[in-house]
């Protein structure tokens, strides 16, 4: 059945499929049909949105979803290869704004690019609805964003009445060493996702979103709990007796408070790396480290 609208013919709708329906509209908005991500947070999140039928390309590092796996490699997000992604003809291509000029570079070569911030839980979230926009899913943004805080809130509320427990957590070091060592300070979103699990950044005095410390640093700061994911930013494949060689590293160090209650806690995992949709996953870990008191 058909009929017409200013000139065009169009199909009545009564007789489309839902997925048929969304396409059409995205379609009918301009709404681009080929993106290029360049860094995990944003390939998350443009799945996460549900516009990953539409990623044709993606950074080295994005291995998530499992369908991200499947789609061709541009490169590394600080260096992605310009010639790899004009044969994809994206008609967008979002990179995370870092110094450098990257945006511009490939504004030059007549690409449509869009930067998305990061840094605090306030930037995270509105680079969420940055790249909605973008994809051309504003409302899907929105509603990400809404259960991202709903959940941060539960979280919040669940360890509201413990004792907040002091925590670094450690990006970066060494292998093998304890040295070399990187925190987490109060310019990163990690810093207040330990806020909602119940805990207290020994080092959020510090603006940055991450720094060098000493050893000396730790020792003094004496914290409550320690997570430790400083030679495993290569999440894949890590294994369980790499693990407990992190913890035994530690526990040359008796006379912190995290080694004598054994809670150094060794991970490997994006989602306390990557500032994506999962970062709630990422707060609830925390939660589970800081408190395993509680039930979960």
């Amino acid at each position: 059945m058909t009929g017409s609208f200013e000139g065009k013919r169009v199909i009545n709708k009564s007789f489309m499929p839902a997925q048929f329906l969304f396409l059409s509209a995205l379609l009918l908005q301009g709404a681009p049909q080929r993106i290029v991500s360049t860094a995990p947070n944003i390939t998350e999140t443009l799945f996460a949105l549900g516009a990953g039928d539409r990623v044709v390309g993606v950074s080295q590092y994005c291995n998530y979803p499992e369908e991200a796996k499947r789609k061709a490699r541009i490169g590394t997000y600080l260096n992605p290869d310009a010639e790899t992604i004009l044969s994809l003809r994206p008609d967008l291509v979002i990179v995370q704004k870092l110094p450098g000029g990257l945006a511009d570079k490939l504004r030059r070569l007549n690409l449509r690019v869009v930067e998305v911030g990061h840094g605090d839980l306030a930037a995270t979230l509105a680079s969420f609805r940055q790249i909605g926009e973008a994809a051309g899913v504003p409302a899907q943004a929105d509603a990400l964003v809404a259960s991202i805080r709903a959940r941060l809130a539960r979280i919040g509320k669940a360890t509201r009445s413990r004792p907040r427990r002091s925590v670094t957590f450690i990006v970066g070091r060494i292998p093998d060493q304890l040295s070399g060592i990187v925190v987490v300070g109060s310019g990163a979103y990690l810093n207040e996702l330990f806020e909602s699990a119940g805990g207290a950044n020994v080092f959020a005095g510090a603006a940055l979103q991450y720094f060098k410390i000493s050893l000396e640093q730790i020792l003094g700061s004496n914290p409550d709990v320690i997570i430790d994911m400083g030679d495993m930013a290569e999440t894949v494949g890590v294994s369980e007796q790499h693990k407990k060689k992190v913890v035994a590293l530690w526990g040359k160090y008796p006379t912190l408070k995290a080694v004598r209650a054994k809670r150094v806690y060794a991970v490997a995992s994006d989602i306390f790396v990557v500032p994506g949709p999962r970062i709630a996953d990422a707060a609830e870990a925390f939660a589970r480290m800081l408190h395993p008191e509680l039930s979960w």
